[in-house]
């Protein structure tokens, strides 16, 4: 038991306080990160010229002059393949961790990260059968 706990994520020794000061670094960070963004946003202000013109005040669509009303009607079929994608690619994201920790897990974390595949797998299955990924359907 003793040895299973010996690796680098665990430290026998007691915590001192109540561990907030692990945080310093990250708050730090986005203290700074805060700063530069409120003087940067000031900066701008302060120094940018303001000469509103028509051709400023239009809609900018990559060049070219926007046609047509803004809120045309798109096809659910785009939102659904987005959602798909992000939720395929939001489940990729946990192969990382268990990428830099595989040789620590053994066989069971290889089983466990098989089962995981298998569901990804069986879902995806079940959106290719109902056509969810045929764009042209």
């Amino acid at each position: 038991m003793t040895e299973w706990r010996s690796n680098r994520y665990y430290n026998s020794s007691p915590m001192r306080g109540s561990g907030l000061h692990t945080y310093a670094p990250l708050l730090l960070h986005l203290l700074i990160a805060a700063v530069l963004a409120g003087a940067l946003t000031t900066v701008s202000v302060l120094v940018g010229w303001r000469r509103p013109s028509r051709a400023k005040q239009q809609a900018y669509e990559c060049g070219m002059e926007p046609t047509g009303d803004a809120r045309a009607p798109i096809s659910v079929k785009f939102y659904l393949v987005a959602m798909v994608f992000i939720l395929f690619d939001v489940e990729a994201i946990f192969l990382y961790p268990w990428a830099y920790i595989f040789r620590s897990l053994r066989w069971y974390g290889f089983g466990e990260m098989m089962l995981y595949i298998a569901i990804l797998l069986v879902g995806y299955l079940y959106l290719w059968k109902k056509g969810a990924l045929d764009w042209h359907k």
